[in-house]
């Protein structure tokens, strides 16, 4: 069985930092796409940051500069370092792991990020 846990959100300023984790099981970590959406109220949820399993990462436009995924295959983790948060970053934050070729997804339960004074 598939399973996501993600943790590190909460509230912080503007101009803040914070460090998401997700941990995964239930699958080979190593071979699948690690990914972070968030979705705020009333929008759609986007891609904020992917790592493939080769290593190559991609970011949307508006976190480049500002956040940096990586993971390590050893402990089954893909983190997101958010720095220089705005208030438009508030969001459930979402882990993906995701295998294209197999059409295989998976979400976690999401952790809510809110960037606010």
């Amino acid at each position: 069985q598939v399973r996501l846990v993600e943790s590190g959100g909460g509230l912080v300023q503007p101009g803040g930092s914070l460090r998401l984790s997700c941990v995964g099981s239930g699958f080979i970590f190593s071979i699948y796409d690690m990914s972070w959406y968030r979705q705020a109220p009333g929008k759609e949820r986007e891609l904020v940051a992917r790592i493939i399993s080769r290593g190559s990462t991609n970011y949307a436009d508006s976190v480049k500069g500002r956040f940096i995924i990586s993971r390590d295959n050893a402990k089954n983790t893909v983190s997101l370092q958010m720095n220089s948060l705005k208030p438009e970053d508030t969001a459930v934050y979402y882990c993906n792991c995701q295998r294209p070729a197999f059409s295989l997804s998976y979400w976690g339960q999401g952790t809510q990020v809110t960037v606010s004074s």
